[in-house]
């Protein structure tokens, strides 16, 4: 008798909690389907001004990216002359961003081994500390420091792509410090106890162990650091200059960069003409600027598929 009383109420128990679960889910799948749809909107949006400034970029500067403009300077080239390139301001460019990552780089990972493996107390928080300061320093600020570090050795009239570099190299270091710093808290520490526990030195242990595991991370943190320095107008302006004629020596002189040229093309704004000019075209700035941006986005381009390319090398090595 008491089987046959419970049993209907065992069924009605079952039912309903089926039923809250097919509502619990039904709730869930309706969250899941929003929230899918909110990053699929957040991720259009974000596309849109990236593909926005790509389209415009290679638009404008198509035209006249060609062999000439790449491997002629501005040397001689006036008005609205349909002629001169950017051969000056890629070697700038190069040199200037390679002097800042030889300097910047090895300070940045050893500054980084001191934070995780070595740093504590006071100074370990004090260099932290200004570790961040450094991170939102403005640019221009750079360009002073270096200016008036090298004016106090060689005088105020002094410009050369040294100065640069140092100036570069500011803003690089913390980009490089923090990179580095959180690839090598990702390194397990199992792996450092294994290497105490063979009788291997600790200052060993960070070479051969810890940077050999965490170095896909730390060059793709070194080519973002150098991604964000090789835009920088202001600081160049300040300490490297504009010139016309190709300078390969970093140690002297004055130099152009990318940025500059960019800059300094854009702001000419449309060349003057007269009416018996052949050869004068009157956006032609406008056009050698568009047409340095694209080569400027394509260095870039190249650099990060360089650090892909030495991730990809080093992943089976770590693997295996």
């Amino acid at each position: 008798m008491t089987t046959t009383l419970t049993a209907p109420a065992e069924d009605e128990r079952t039912a309903a909690v089926r039923a809250s679960l097919r509502q619990v889910d039904r709730r869930r799948s309706r969250v899941d389907r929003i929230m899918q749809g909110l990053v699929y909107v957040a991720f259009a949006l974000a596309m849109v001004p990236l593909v926005w400034v790509s389209w415009t970029v290679v638009a404008k500067g198509i035209d006249r990216f060609d062999v000439y403009f790449l491997t002629h300077s501005m040397r001689g080239v006036f008005g609205g002359m349909d002629a001169g390139g950017i051969y000056h301001a890629i070697v700038g460019t190069v040199e200037i961003t390679l002097g800042a990552t030889i300097i910047s780089v090895p300070v940045g990972i050893m500054t980084a081994i001191y934070l995780v493996e070595y740093g504590t107390g006071h100074l370990a928080r004090w260099v932290t500390f200004f570790v961040d300061v450094m991170t939102g320093i403005p640019s221009i600020v750079a360009g002073l420091f270096a200016y008036s570090l090298f004016v106090v050795v060689f005088g105020p009239d002094v410009r050369m792509g040294l100065m640069g570099s140092v100036a570069l190299s500011v803003l690089m270091i913390p980009v490089v410090v923090r990179s580095t710093e959180e690839m090598l808290k990702l390194v397990p520490n199992e792996l450092r106890e294994a290497s105490y526990a063979l009788g291997v030195p600790k200052w060993l242990t960070i070479l051969k162990v810890v940077l050999r595991t965490s170095v896909a991370g730390i060059v793709t943190g070194v080519m973002l650091a150098v991604a964000r320095v090789i835009g920088e107008t202001a600081p160049l302006l300040v300490t490297v200059g504009v010139i016309d004629s190709i300078n390969f020596n970093l140690f002297e002189g004055r130099m152009m960069t990318l940025p500059v040229y960019v800059y300094g093309q854009y702001s000419k704004g449309f060349a003057t003409c007269s009416e018996s000019a052949i050869d004068c075209i009157r956006t032609i700035n406008f056009d050698r600027a568009w047409a340095a941006a694209l080569t400027l986005i394509l260095i870039v381009m190249l650099l990060n598929l360089v650090a892909r390319l030495i991730s990809r090398y080093f992943a089976p090595k770590l693997r295996g």
